[in-house]
């Protein structure tokens, strides 16, 4: 058994103590980082970024997890993909995605999310945008299980607006994809 300064006191503890006999400090011989605080032995994630950039952003970046400042990495580039992200395409748990955006809690032009809010589109569990469609949806055209829209295609309600729109829309995808 060693002797050190306690990190916070700076009196004489013992490597193997809990907390400081003297001040009560927590683990007074570790460093006082804050991966230690959350449970973890170091920092830890995964970052990549692209050679190829874009006015500044990289093409395509990944990133996952607390960088060394402790700081959530947030992956931002054209193309952006981690927990959290901003970019052009994003795919992300928790993201913006100016074009388009796929992931749980997404947010831009077109979303496709569990929480889905698209300008445009927005297809998800819970979706909003111009035109939505899921379970619970808000939007001018909606396509739902349940929903609040100018004309809403529902279980309950079955606007002939709506219709003619969510028909017509999907005759123009399959012709789109051959189908």
């Amino acid at each position: 058994m060693a002797l050190i300064s306690c990190r916070e006191c700076g009196r004489e503890v013992s490597t193997e103590a809990l907390a400081c006999p003297h001040c009560g400090a927590p683990a007074p011989g570790q460093q006082k980082t804050w991966w230690r605080f959350l449970g973890l032995k170091r920092p830890w994630g995964f970052e990549w970024k692209s050679a190829r950039t874009f006015k500044g952003y990289p093409l395509v970046h990944v990133a996952v997890g607390w960088n060394e400042q402790g700081r959530l990495r947030v992956a931002k580039g054209v193309i952006a993909i981690g927990q959290f992200a901003v970019g052009a395409v994003t795919i992300a748990q928790f993201g913006v995605g100016l074009l388009f955006g796929f992931g749980q809690f997404i947010f831009g032009l077109t979303a496709l999310a569990q929480f889905a809010g698209g300008l445009l589109v927005g297809v998800g569990q819970f979706a909003c945008g111009y035109v939505a469609v899921g379970q619970v949806v808000v939007g001018y055209y909606g396509l739902a299980q349940t929903g609040w829209a100018e004309f809403l295609w529902s279980i309950k309600r079955k606007d002939p607006e709506a219709v003619t729109f969510f028909q017509e829309l999907w005759r123009a995808i399959r012709h789109l994809l051959n189908l």
